[in-house]
């Protein structure tokens, strides 16, 4: 895991918040990897705001009973705080394999034919947060209050979230299609009260983006899908219109959802944010098992290149960090050359509210 360090400010209309994490930590998750990472907060250098170094690697298989091998990749894409755990959630996507300029014409139309899963990236779970000896939060497996790591039942093929989407009409269809394809990504996840709420980077339908509203209770050692309401309805969908980008994180702010989006497939394209102004309470009123949102707004429109500066993750920065105006922390997938001083260090952006 590179280092964080915050680049040249820049200016934001509004801020975005989801939790509240230590102001002496922080934490993130490498999407090809199987675990997450605490780094700690470093004295910045130069023209830096920010710098977070000293990783902490915490395994998965160390904290819960993964679904597939310790070798696969969990392929983590959305996280949030909430009730004293971190949640997680897997891609759920089926992955290519891709050509290579070394390889023959033959070998590469093989390789492209190739669609495979790890069992890893259909994981969604909660790891309880509590502080270590010297007081930092720590993943643990079991936390002493009784609070323990759980996950949504299911195998290294199929889990209680991807058996209740095998026969929806809009997603099923998908779940065969490789993530970058324009099949079923899911790399969002926003938490209210008991909804989780599922961000998709596909299937983009007709220039509809998705979120899956779920929620999740305990039974035994595992999380099943509970009932939202007393239909007994698991599922429900909300459409929105993102102009044809697919979801890349969520974020609740007040009681706003701010949706991050950016190209579906392997395209260079806008990376926008939208503002989904009164959320909760439209999602907490919605008994409809599939609602559309056009009217959502558009907050800014991010830098992006060819190929690389793909914003993908989010976060706010508590007061202690951010001063006197509220700012937030963006980092980007394939960071440029700018952005990279070696091999172990990345520059995000430092947003804020002017």
């Amino acid at each position: 895991m590179p280092s964080v360090c915050s680049s040249p400010l820049t200016p934001w209309c509004n801020p975005i918040c989801q939790g509240r994490p230590s102001p002496a930590t922080g934490s993130g998750a490498g999407d090809e990897a199987c675990g997450l990472d605490r780094l700690r907060r470093l004295d910045p250098v130069g023209r830096e705001a920010l710098r977070f170094d000293e990783v902490r690697d915490c395994p998965l298989a160390d904290l819960l009973d993964l679904p597939g091998t310790a070798a696969e990749e969990a392929d983590l894409e959305g996280m949030a705080v909430a009730d004293g755990f971190r949640r997680v959630v897997g891609s759920h996507r089926l992955k290519r394999k891709n050509a290579k300029p070394d390889r023959n014409q033959a070998d590469n139309a093989n390789r492209l034919a190739k669609v495979a899963l790890d069992g890893n990236r259909r994981l969604l779970a909660c790891l309880p947060i509590e502080p270590d000896a010297q007081g930092e939060p720590c993943l643990v497996r079991q936390a002493q209050d009784g609070r323990r790591t759980l996950r949504l039942k299911g195998d290294a093929q199929t889990s209680l979230l991807t058996r209740a989407l095998a026969d929806d009409p809009h997603f099923g269809p998908y779940m065969a299609i490789r993530g970058k394809d324009n099949g079923f990504d899911i790399e969002g996840l926003a938490v209210d009260g008991r909804r989780l709420l599922l961000g998709l980077r596909g299937p983009v339908l007709r220039g509809w983006s998705a979120l899956i509203e779920i929620a999740v209770e305990a039974r035994g050692h595992q999380l099943r899908l509970a009932p939202l309401d007393d239909s007994g309805a698991l599922i429900r969908k909300q459409f929105l219109q993102l102009d044809g980008l697919g979801v890349r994180d969520l974020h609740f702010s007040g009681n706003d959802l701010y949706v991050l989006a950016g190209p579906t497939m392997v395209l260079n394209g806008d990376i926008r944010d939208f503002k989904w102004p009164a959320a909760p309470p439209l999602l907490a009123a919605n008994r409809e098992p599939a609602r559309f949102e056009a009217t959502l707004t558009e907050s800014v429109s991010l830098p992006h290149g060819r190929g690389t500066n793909r914003a993908e993750a989010v976060c706010d920065l508590p007061r202690a960090l951010s001063g006197r105006r509220p700012s937030w922390l963006v980092l980007y997938d394939a960071p440029s050359a700018d952005r990279r001083d070696d091999e172990h260090t990345v520059f995000g952006d430092l947003l804020r509210q002017d």
